[in-house]
């Protein structure tokens, strides 16, 4: 055989082998491409591979039914941009309505950058959706899509309930709030009334009785703060009785100023200070008090929390500030209320209160806190 035809028989034999090798190699590789497929397939996400012109080079079935909407527009070498503005023009992204260029440039920023910050998504159909895209190292992009609905169906859920929960919290501390006014302003006009009577003259059988109607009001009364104080702090121990309060260093002739919208609670502060010479001034709401503070010389208020017109907080509080506003000497304030919850007792503290006593009164924890707060 010539050199000629030595070189025939090689090109023969290398095209032939060169054939099988180029064969294998293609096989190899459609091989790969259907593992890889299978591989996003199984994803439960939905995946997609975008190039760096940001079309479409692969994406599972998944992200087909997210997007169903979308998808006869996904084909290879499609670009991204022109399925979202199709998407716009049909409606499919309820956040585009109105705005669809502002909304449209966002998203494409949001694809020429992919940090792999997540962000959401909503659909028309009422699903939602979580973005999340990174860069490849080909400069291409690769998208993760997750179907959060009944997620963020659980937290509107969550919320909900937690809502109503404050809600019934917020209940349950207004109907605290009414049923300790409810049930301690009636006894606190029984028991107060009652201590005055005692100081009266009576006979043994009047007595008698007298101590028996002071002993169920007392029972009630127990039985009451058991009913209501487990929402409530417990109340403070009533301090040591003056007899006759004084300021420091000068005489009695103390002027009391009584806020209280209930005629029968005011009448028992009276009873209970005027058996130990006090001069108290009696009105009916805050404004009153506040209108009684402006125009005569006081030495201590007892302030009601609960009244129309304006309450004892608002009172307190306008009190103070007019004190400090025209350089005025603090007068001592005190709250006589049947609401002596912590919430409660903060709120006259903010306020600017000196002191707060829980209703029903007795004769010595009143004496005796007004007494503290004029020897102060």
């Amino acid at each position: 055989m010539g050199s000629a035809g030595v070189r025939g028989w090689l090109a023969a034999i290398a095209r032939r082998f060169g054939g099988r090798a180029l064969a294998e190699a293609e096989a190899d590789a459609r091989r790969d491409r259907a593992r890889l497929r299978d591989a996003i397939d199984a994803i439960p996400e939905g995946v997609v591979f975008l190039d760096q012109d940001r079309r479409y080079v692969l994406w599972n079935q998944r992200y087909a039914e997210i997007y169903h909407r979308s998808a006869d527009l996904f084909r290879p070498g499609a670009r991204l941009e022109d399925t979202l503005r199709i998407g716009v023009e049909r409606g499919d992204y309820p956040e585009a309505v109105g705005r669809e260029a502002e909304w449209l440039a966002e998203r494409l920023d949001k694809l020429s950058h992919p940090t792999g910050e997540r962000h959401e998504q909503r659909l028309s159909d009422g699903r939602w959706l979580m973005i999340e895209e990174r860069p490849t190292t080909d400069g291409g992009v690769i998208g993760l899509r997750v179907d959060i609905t009944e997620m963020k169906a659980q937290a509107e859920a969550l919320a909900q309930a937690l809502g109503r929960a404050e809600t019934a919290s917020r209940a349950k501390s207004e109907f605290m709030a009414d049923m300790s006014h409810a049930l301690r302003t009636p006894l606190n006009g029984v028991l107060g009334l009652g201590q005055a009577l005692e100081a009266t003259g009576l006979d043994d059988n009047q007595r008698g009785l007298l101590s028996e109607i002071l002993a169920s009001a007392s029972l009630l009364d127990r039985m009451v703060n058991g009913l209501l104080d487990f929402n409530e702090a417990e109340r403070p121990a009533p301090p040591a009785p003056d007899p006759a309060p004084r300021r420091e260093g000068g005489p009695s002739a103390v002027r009391v100023l009584v806020a209280d919208d209930n005629p029968t609670n005011r009448k028992v502060i009276e009873l209970i200070l005027g058996a130990s010479d006090l001069e108290v001034v009696s009105v009916e709401n805050g404004a009153e008090a506040v209108d009684a503070w402006r125009s005569d010389r006081f030495d201590v208020i007892l302030m009601d929390l609960r009244m129309p017109v304006m309450g004892g907080i608002e009172a307190i509080r306008t009190i103070r500030s007019e004190e400090s506003a025209r350089a005025l000497p603090r007068l001592p304030i005190l709250v006589l209320s049947a609401n002596t919850s912590p919430q409660d007792r903060d709120a006259s503290a903010q306020a600017g209160a000196d002191g707060h006593l829980g209703k029903p009164i007795r004769a010595e924890e009143l004496i005796g806190a007004i007494a503290d707060v004029l020897v102060t």
